[in-house]
């Protein structure tokens, strides 16, 4: 589904150190029960999905742990959840992190980062075109 881009376009991260943080500034909208996503909306409209590993869902929110909720205000580099990356990987398909556009606010395209190693809050992962 990531991979086809069918929820939009997007990078994949593998995380570190099991900290997810803000990639953009915004509003949280949602945070699934099984807390292995979050979403987020900019200001200008456009929704960015994290979906921390492959199959994540069917761990039912076991080894994540989320520090926002629906309706707060983030700023990039904001801690959003942590997972337990041990866990995860024991568990789940993939550790793999889709970033994804699912909704643009206009015409925009992005550009995705060819950064083969990015830090949290200071790596620029993708830019409007």
């Amino acid at each position: 589904m990531f991979s086809e881009k069918m929820m939009g376009d997007g990078v994949a991260i593998w995380p570190k150190d099991g900290r997810v943080v803000a990639p953009v500034t915004g509003v949280v909208l949602h945070v699934p029960d099984s807390k292995h996503a979050i979403g987020l909306k900019t200001e200008d409209g456009t929704e960015v999905l994290i979906h921390v590993g492959l199959e994540t869902v069917a761990l039912a929110g076991k080894g994540f742990t989320v520090h926002a909720s629906v309706g707060d205000q983030v700023e990039v580099g904001e801690l959003l959840l942590e997972c337990d990356l041990a866990y995860i990987e024991e568990h789940a398909s993939s550790m793999i992190t889709p970033v994804v556009i699912t909704e643009k606010a206009n015409e925009d395209e992005f550009v995705m980062s060819e950064h083969a190693e990015a830090k949290g809050g200071e790596t620029t992962i993708m830019t409007r075109a």
